[in-house]
């Protein structure tokens, strides 16, 4: 299986999924994604996002049940999937290994943090 390069964005969502715990819709990623780190996410950009990631196989989608309250539209729920976890350590693992030794300093300046 090749990696799946994931975008900044595709990253933050794939992990509001899986912090989120089956409870991800929407308005549920929308609200956890201001709330943790206050970014502020149109939903049209973030159910294309949803959609895209669900094409490469990264996320899986359901549709709950109708509701009243939704005017009777259901909530469709987005979870993981095995590759898209895989995307997610992969991707933790490039980050891991470009961070590796950036305390080292360079031209006498320290890029420690």
């Amino acid at each position: 299986m090749s990696q799946k390069s994931l975008g900044e964005f595709e990253h933050i969502v794939l992990l509001a999924l899986i912090r989120l715990e089956g409870n991800a819709y929407g308005a549920s990623i929308r609200q956890f994604l201001h709330s943790e780190i206050d970014r502020n996410v149109a939903l049209g950009a973030l159910y294309s996002t949803l959609e895209r990631m669900e094409k490469k196989g990264l996320v899986v989608s359901v549709l709950g049940e109708a509701t009243a309250q939704r005017g009777g539209r259901p909530k469709r729920f987005f979870s993981v999937t095995a590759e898209g976890k895989a995307a997610l350590r992969h991707a933790k693992q490039v980050i891991d290994t470009m961070w590796k030794d950036v305390a080292v300093k360079a031209s006498g300046e320290s890029y420690a943090f």
